[in-house]
């Protein structure tokens, strides 16, 4: 009889125990504390909730590089004057690691194409040689400015967001300043903005 309690008591103790875990965490009574009072438990983390908090982390993370590497594309479409590349916020909604990590690798490899394309802008060598021509990239000189010399008609016309947000050419960087007067080589008027310098590279 004495066996058989000992034996119900230690599978009531067992279940307990069972219970605590699938709960996810098991309490630990601290030592007593010095003023005598009764020692109170302590929460001990599980493996899985460890986890857990690892996981959500790397979500963290992973999304604050997503955002980088977005603005990155952003900033260099920015600079040739390109559409931006249309934001979905599904990783912002998506639990899942597996997808974010999709998402951050097509924003790096938008941010690396848009870095390259903007670093080279077509007829590069012709805008430097009318640059060598004309003037400082950082040239504050009215009514003409920057390293092509471009005048207020021309730079509302062409660069009207940076003359909005950064002023004149001369506040722009020498990419910028290139890519306003290739959209304006675009429009149809060539080269012919710089009749003199164009002529001395042999463009006109």
């Amino acid at each position: 009889m004495h066996v058989r309690r000992s034996r119900v008591l230690l599978l009531a103790a067992a279940c307990g125990l069972a219970t605590a875990l699938t709960l996810g965490a098991i309490l630990v009574p601290q030592q007593a504390s010095a003023d005598g009072s009764a020692p109170k438990p302590r929460l001990v983390a599980t493996a899985a909730h460890a986890r857990e908090l690892e996981v959500e982390a790397a979500l963290s993370r992973t999304l604050v590089q997503i955002h980088r590497a977005r603005d990155d594309a952003w900033r260099w479409q920015g600079v040739m004057s390109a559409p931006q590349t249309r934001y979905a916020a599904s990783a912002e909604r998506s639990t899942s690691l597996r997808y974010r990590h999709l998402v951050l690798g097509m924003w790096a490899q938008r941010a690396s194409q848009a870095r390259y394309l903007a670093q080279h802008p077509p007829r590069l060598k012709d805008w430097l040689c009318i640059h060598h021509y004309e003037g400082s990239w950082t040239d504050p000189n009215a009514p003409y400015y920057g390293g092509l010399q471009m005048d207020m008609s021309f730079m509302e016309a062409y660069g009207g967001n940076l003359l909005r947000t950064k002023g004149t050419a001369d506040h722009w960087t020498p990419l910028e300043q290139i890519w306003v007067a290739e959209r304006a080589y675009r429009s149809g008027r060539g080269f012919y903005p710089w009749p003199n310098t164009a002529r001395w590279c042999g463009l006109i």
